[in-house]
């Protein structure tokens, strides 16, 4: 049975980040891919221009028309722009604790643009963190969530990743592609254990989007039955190939989109 997973987060009209990313990579992930929209972004490979946020009630609409009709087996939070958009997305899944959900806490930009208003950061940790079973923060946005500096060593790494799971997720990975060193390194906690993912830094700067695709990768893994820990290492691998690959496209002139059909495309 082909599972269905739900992303709810922003557009990219330039297809590499958001639900454009989402929707690809479940479906290179072997899964039906459904969007709920939360923003509207003016983008492209170099910056964000504009945005538009969703009015929280047609959010929850699209969410609930979802629901009514289809099996959900898998949940992706990205971009949620407001407060009241992250409180009307808490209300809709509170009552579908029974499947994964995954949460990328989109705050910035690659080209630095603040995605998330301000008093969104509090509802984010307050309403929404409780309830996902992987959030999966980047070195800014832990440190954003947790009122700290960045993290700049693996030590540091272990500590954010504990206190962050003491918001209230099941699991939290921590994902370390802003270190300075010439590996990734990702750190899981889950079940009272810390779990390290190591990669090799890929040199170019075709990486738009790889924080959305990593999180839509597992949550693609977790509606297929995985465990996390299983899931995050099978999501990791997917996000380094298709960084990989990434020059065989031409799409841009700034921060270009990875390969998300690298698998399954032939030159």
């Amino acid at each position: 049975m082909i599972r269905n997973v739900l992303t709810i987060a922003g557009s990219d009209p330039s297809g590499g980040a958001g639900i454009q990313a989402d929707l690809k990579t479940f479906a290179a992930n072997g899964t039906y891919g459904m969007a709920a929209l939360t923003a509207l972004t003016a983008q492209n490979t170099q910056g964000v221009s504009a945005v538009e946020w969703v009015p929280s009630a047609f959010v929850a609409a699209q969410i609930k028309a979802v629901f009514d009709d289809v099996r959900v087996d898998a949940v992706k939070i990205g971009m949620i722009a407001t407060a009241e958009i992250a409180r009307v997305i808490a209300d809709a899944l509170a009552v579908h604790r029974d499947i994964p959900i995954v949460l990328d806490p989109v705050m910035v930009a690659k080209g630095g643009a603040s995605l998330l208003a301000e008093d969104a950061i509090t509802a984010l940790r307050d309403a929404l963190l409780p309830l996902a079973t992987l959030v999966t923060p980047n070195l800014p946005e832990a440190a954003q969530l947790l009122g700290r500096d960045e993290a700049t060593d693996r030590a540091a790494m272990a500590d954010q990743v504990r206190a962050l799971a003491d918001l209230g997720p099941a699991a939290v990975l921590v994902k370390g592609g802003h270190l300075a060193q010439p590996d990734s390194p990702d750190v899981l906690f889950a079940q009272g254990q810390l779990h390290w993912f190591d990669a090799p830094r890929r040199p170019g700067k075709n990486t738009h989007g790889t924080g959305c695709t990593l999180s839509s990768a597992i949550a693609a893994q977790l509606a297929q039955g995985a465990d996390i820990a299983t899931a995050v290492d099978v999501a990791k691998r997917y996000v380094t190939g298709a960084i990989g690959a990434a020059d065989a496209l031409s799409v841009g002139r700034g921060h270009g989109p990875v390969h998300h059909f690298h698998t399954l495309w032939k030159d």
